[in-house]
């Protein structure tokens, strides 16, 4: 149990994020903000001087901008980041190239910062937390790292259908867990992580150009192959369907479940009716609100992971 406070430093150009966000925060007692900054330069002084143990950084800032801190942060004393982004095109791109570096995850600024200031301070929360307590550790990327070598595609059926929640951390778990499995991998991957709209297929992207598997942002009507990765849309819900000719992706525009959608209960409920064929596996990673006792009552059996080390554990 963590007795001292989580150490926060803010860093936004705006004078009202910086207002704003220490607002947020200060609505749990294990978190305290000991500091802010408004550019990447003070930032870098800031560290050194308040010893912060996680970091909330802009990315968008006059001077030195959060991509140029990150890298410093990385190269000097690397720490737990979450980079603040824009709902845009060009802000997913930049998010993407952050979590490159080794951000430890994003939080999108609503159009409003007032009037959606407690769902995003419920989210800010949440990844500070699990920032603080992340044993992954912070890595600095220099350039574009080598794209590995890709197999030919596989028409056949794969011999598992792994379904993937995950929220909190969600970007580097996942980087991490793709990462380690080979190219000829016979199983197929369908991932729920919990992005905004318009984020989803860059993630994909940038999965896809550093991992042995194909990935790709899924749509309706792809079929599940073996050493494939598909990412749920954000704002969708995804669900596998089994069809006379093979499994395929199904995506639906219902409401919310549990908060959110995309939802991995729905992801899961409907793998959960292959069960009795023995070719499915289960992960899920810190974050999601999946109660403890919903996989053993559906399926019978459990296979989670470590939140911490994001190390998958199977049974």
């Amino acid at each position: 149990m963590r007795i001292t406070p989580i150490r926060v430093l803010v860093v936004d150009d705006s004078a009202l994020m910086r207002k704003l966000i220490p607002q947020m925060l200060a609505g749990d007692d294990s978190i305290e903000v000991v500091g802010t900054a408004m550019d990447g330069a003070f930032c870098l002084k800031k560290i050194e001087e308040l010893k912060p143990g996680v970091v909330t950084l802009d990315l968008e800032m006059p001077g030195m901008n959060g991509i140029e801190a990150l890298k410093e942060i990385m190269r000097r004393q690397p720490l737990p980041v979450i980079v603040f982004s824009s709902h845009s095109t060009e802000g997913a791109s930049v998010t993407m190239k952050a979590l490159g570096l080794g951000a430890f995850d994003f939080v999108t600024k609503p159009k409003d910062a007032t009037a959606h200031m407690a769902e995003t301070a419920r989210e800010l929360i949440a990844k500070v937390k699990a920032a603080a307590e992340s044993k992954l550790k912070p890595r600095l990327l220099s350039g574009i790292p080598p794209k590995p070598e890709k197999l030919p595609i596989s028409l056949a059926a794969p011999n598992k259908i792994i379904a993937i929640g995950v929220s909190t951390g969600g970007p580097q778990a996942l980087e991490y867990v793709l990462s380690q499995l080979p190219g000829d991998f016979p199983g197929t991957i369908a991932v729920v992580q919990h992005m905004p709209e318009g984020f989803t297929d860059m993630f994909a992207r940038r999965l896809d150009e550093i991992c042995p598997l194909r990935v790709k942002e899924a749509q309706s009507g792809d079929v599940l192959q073996r050493g494939r990765v598909l990412i749920c849309p954000g704002s969708r819900h995804m669900r596998v369907k089994r069809l006379p000719l093979g499994d395929v992706i199904v995506l639906g525009d219902e409401p919310r479940v549990n908060g959110h959608r995309p939802s991995a209960d729905v992801l899961l409920s409907s793998v959960a009716e292959f069960a009795a064929t023995g070719a499915l596996v289960i992960c899920w990673f810190q974050g999601l609100s999946l109660g403890k006792t919903w996989l053993p009552r559906r399926l019978g059996t459990r296979r989670g992971s470590n939140s911490r080390t994001c190390r998958p554990t199977w049974s």
